[in-house]
């Protein structure tokens, strides 16, 4: 009961307390105006409503991050408990409270998603869903859904090939349509409902839908079967655990428009 008690406390607290220092910050963000899309896994290719908010124009860097950890001393990675993210937890650091050879102006990674969701709360922001994410992704330079683009999925699937693109200034990949940089080109991002879209199946238990399990069936449910980059993308989601961190994945955070200041 003792050791229940603990952790239930240790688990509000990682979760409630922010410095107020990092809460008063507000990150350059771009307004999206919302709309309907057909995601890559829909119900039956249904459309789905995405309502407006506000995304910042970037990843989070190195930089940032290692301002959070300083004022919010439990994230650092000597101190983060392993139920929060597993051993790469900010392993390229140097200490915890040095980046070392890291770029600072490169999007912080092997960053878990309990780290990029308190993060986010400290700012009075959160993680975007998997929907807000995947609408202002598919837009390019002038277009709000170029996924039927050919140059845009060369794009994207030329910089899956491209390796050591995390240690790369935020902000030098194409301005897209939103106003908002970096969703393809630089890093892979976490989405608050990274683990909805694969139903474990894979699981052996199809009668049970068990949350530790996030294995799919690939193309089933797909609407489009050429959208390789975004197959690819679905699947490394359908692989992680919230405690997983990844020399390639970071994030960035969104509001709610009646949030805005």
């Amino acid at each position: 009961m003792k050791t229940q008690i603990t952790f239930l406390f240790l688990l509000v607290s990682t979760f409630i307390f922010c410095s107020p220092i990092l809460r008063a910050q507000e990150k350059n963000m771009a307004e999206v105006k919302g709309g309907n899309y057909i995601p890559l896994y829909g119900v039956d290719s249904e459309s789905v409503r995405v309502q407006p908010f506000l995304m910042d124009i970037h990843p989070v860097t190195n930089e940032e991050f290692l301002k959070f950890v300083k004022e919010n001393p439990e994230w650092q990675k000597t101190k983060i408990k392993r139920i929060f993210a597993d051993e790469n937890y900010l392993s390229m650091w140097e200490n915890d409270f040095s980046i070392g050879e890291l770029n600072p102006n490169a999007p912080v990674t092997n960053i878990s998603w309990f780290a990029a969701k308190k993060y986010c709360e400290c700012q009075d922001k959160r993680l975007p869903t998997m929907d807000e994410w995947e609408f202002v992704a598919m837009a390019n330079e002038t277009q709000q859904d170029a996924r039927k683009v050919e140059s845009y999925n060369k794009y994207i699937l030329k910089w899956y090939e491209t390796p050591r693109t995390y240690n790369n200034n935020i902000g030098e990949t194409y301005k897209n349509y939103w106003g908002i940089y970096d969703l393809q080109g630089l890093v892979w991002e976490w989405v608050s409902d990274f683990n909805t879209v694969f139903i474990g199946g894979e699981s052996r238990k199809d009668t049970d839908f068990d949350t530790q399990m996030f294995c799919g069936s690939a193309a089933i449910g797909a609407n489009d079967l050429k959208d390789y980059a975004s197959f690819m993308r679905y699947a490394f989601r359908g692989s992680l655990q919230a405690r997983y961190t990844v020399r390639n994945l970071g994030f960035r955070c969104v509001k709610n428009i009646e949030d805005k200041i």
